[in-house]
């Protein structure tokens, strides 16, 4: 069938900083794959692709589509016209059929793939297309594209660093709105508790249909207890020893388990910064829930209960604020990497960006609406560290003024992300 564009929950299709990438990548190369969560925009993108150019639609979450790329995957995707194929990783056999066509035919465009589990990643997926595919990550909506604004925090603090200034209009619970909305089209478009049910049954979608179906865990349950965990330990060190001893699992089923929330875009593993600087940092990666409202709701957190004093407001902010720049990754044009960084006497920086010249940013994230010099404790320590690369200190607060605290320091309102 012709691909034809899904209306958009919110009314109105947002434009993605994704789609200029798979337009320039569909320009010089064979296959292109979006891979990201579920329902989170990438339909929408390839229809609207798809749609200018003609190409012919089939959706794997078809069930007789599905068995017939099964059947005959050699005859499925023989088309002269190009071909979009959603849901690939429900059959992966696919990869090996799609490399046979293109090696055939070498024309750029033959082919636009979306994922919602990392495809290659996943156990029995043949190795089939290096050279010939390129891969393009799609997160929730990020606030900018929900906003209409520029989302250029990451390339504005590397190319301004202590010069960087921002003023803000948002308060502490603007921010607190935005941590339990998240990033997916449909919980964008709900309020209350209609977004509490799309959050309850995307979760159970997720172990239900993805996890369990992919991978065959018999411990759905248990799953689900992890992924609690994992929600109210956001911005803490991922020791999987310690959430094996809690959760009553074998340590090598809850790595496993690890490993396939990351692959269906759950959580995201934030690794250690180090670069052999000091024998005192630790090497333990931290994850985020890829969508802050999935991970409030996951806690039973409203609007109300966090602004609290004794609420759990601080990881979340810190979890939403990774993701925003995780997502601002894809696109910028500094080419950066996300750590964190914490030693073991607990000095810890929230979120460290070194790019391809050995640059770092250092970011605290602070749901405090107050900036305080005691808030610079790891950065400080870092700076020792890094020297001359470091570009910049950065406490992102709740408050609405830029403020120095020192030659590198500065604390920056936190909607510097999306408004700079």
């Amino acid at each position: 069938m012709a691909s034809v564009v899904p209306s958009s929950p919110i009314g109105r299709i947002l434009p993605r900083h994704a789609h200029r990438a798979v337009e320039d990548a569909l320009a010089d190369t064979r296959v292109v794959l979006i891979n990201g969560a579920r329902q989170c925009g990438k339909s929408t993108i390839v229809a609207q692709i798809g749609a200018d150019r003609g190409a012919e639609w089939r959706s794997l979450d078809r069930a007789a589509t599905r068995h017939a790329a099964e059947f005959d995957p050699t005859s499925f995707v023989r088309d002269d016209q190009m071909l979009v194929i959603d849901e690939v990783q429900r059959v992966p056999e696919l990869l090996l059929a799609i490399k046979e066509v293109v090696d055939t035919d070498p024309r750029p465009g033959r082919f636009l793939l979306t994922g919602s589990a990392r495809v290659l990643g996943l156990r029995g997926v043949p190795d089939a297309l290096p050279g010939r595919m390129e891969t393009i990550e799609l997160w929730p909506l990020a606030q900018g594209e929900i906003d209409g604004t520029p989302d250029g925090f990451v390339d504005a603090v590397f190319d301004q660093g202590v010069d960087l200034r921002h003023g803000s209009l948002e308060q502490r619970t603007g921010y607190i709105d935005r941590v339990i909305r998240g990033g997916f089209p449909e919980a964008v478009a709900r309020v209350g508790r209609r977004r509490e049910t799309f959050f309850d049954n995307y979760v159970a979608d997720i172990v239900n249909r993805d996890v369990i179906q992919l991978s065959e865990i018999e411990r759905g349950p248990e799953m689900r207890a992890l992924i609690r965990m994992l929600a109210a330990r956001s911005g803490q060190l991922l020791v999987p020893g310690s959430i094996a001893g809690e959760i009553g699992l074998p340590q090598t089923t809850v790595n496993r388990y690890l490993g396939l929330l990351e692959e269906v875009f759950l959580i995201k593993r934030i690794p250690a910064w180090s670069r052999n600087l000091s024998s005192r940092a630790v090497s333990t990666a931290k994850a985020a829930m890829v969508d802050s409202g999935i991970a409030a709701n996951l806690l039973g957190q409203d609007a109300a209960s966090l602004r609290r004093i004794d609420s759990p407001l601080g990881g979340l902010l810190e979890g939403f604020v990774t993701m925003e720049i995780a997502r601002q990754l894809t696109w910028s044009n500094v080419r950066a990497e996300l750590f964190h960084y914490r030693t073991k006497d607990k000095v810890e920086v929230d979120i460290v960006l070194e790019d391809r010249r050995g640059r770092v940013v250092a970011i605290d994230v602070k749901s405090s609406a107050t900036a305080r010099p005691d808030d610079f404790k790891g950065i400080n320590h870092l700076a020792e560290r890094v020297g001359g690369d470091l570009v910049a200190g950065i406490v992102l607060y709740t408050g609405t003024e830029t403020l120095a605290f020192g030659p590198k320091n500065r604390a920056v309102p936190i909607s510097a992300l999306w408004e700079m």
